[in-house]
């Protein structure tokens, strides 16, 4: 797999709190080779494997989306749900489920259910449009999860790991790095982190996708 260049800058890193960590009680002792220093109570995030495990993850996601493959995002959290349907919009995937309830509303299908049936029905389409909204275009089981909070997440990565299903896994200081293919150490809770590494797997993946598109 060859290694590119994604511009990833520490101090940008900084600026969006990648580098925060949870408070010092609350840590699994298999992040330690990942933490850097303790600062007023908080594990702090050595920046430098960050930036590392993020390029890895970057040179992979795009080696997979360059020969047309599927990925699915996973973050259902309320800090991660918005930066997630925006990343998975960007990145083309899409549940059956939520193409399903979407194309009986465009239709007037759910209209003509029961007044009960059709209420259920909408909030179930409401509940994915703020979790999976941008998830389009997925036909099959994905070839990579990246997944946003391990702890949050813990059920899908046990699911991926069953199923033989490659991980990216963004993981702060009481995960452990061990479950994932790809463990990027950084702060799980703080929008800006959670969305500065989306996005640069997100371009790796576009950019992995017009290389297939150019040589199908």
């Amino acid at each position: 797999m060859t290694r590119r260049y994604w511009n990833i800058n520490l101090e940008e890193m900084m600026q969006a709190g990648v580098h925060f960590g949870h408070g010092t009680r609350k840590w699994n002792p298999r992040m330690a080779p990942y933490i850097s220093a303790k600062r007023k109570g908080i594990h702090i995030t050595n920046l430098t494997r960050t930036a590392r495990f993020l390029s890895e993850a970057c040179d992979l996601v795009f080696d997979v989306a360059s020969r047309g493959k599927q990925f699915l995002i996973v973050g259902t959290k309320n800090k991660a749900a918005d930066s997630v349907a925006r990343a998975a919009i960007k990145a083309r995937n899409e549940t059956s489920k939520f193409r399903d309830l979407r194309t009986e509303q465009k239709t007037g299908r759910l209209n003509r259910l029961p007044k009960r049936d059709a209420a259920m029905l909408k909030r179930q389409l409401s509940h994915l449009q703020t979790y999976l909204g941008g998830i389009k275009y997925m036909t099959g089981l994905p070839d990579i999860v990246i997944i946003v909070d391990q702890q949050e997440e813990y059920t899908a990565l046990r699911e991926c790991i069953t199923l033989g299903i490659p991980t990216i896994c963004l993981i702060d200081t009481n995960c452990d790095p061990d479950l994932a293919d790809i463990s990027i150490p950084a702060n799980d809770d703080a929008i800006a982190s959670i969305r500065l590494i989306l996005n640069k797997l997100v371009f790796a993946i576009c950019e992995g996708r017009s290389s297939y598109i150019r040589n199908p």
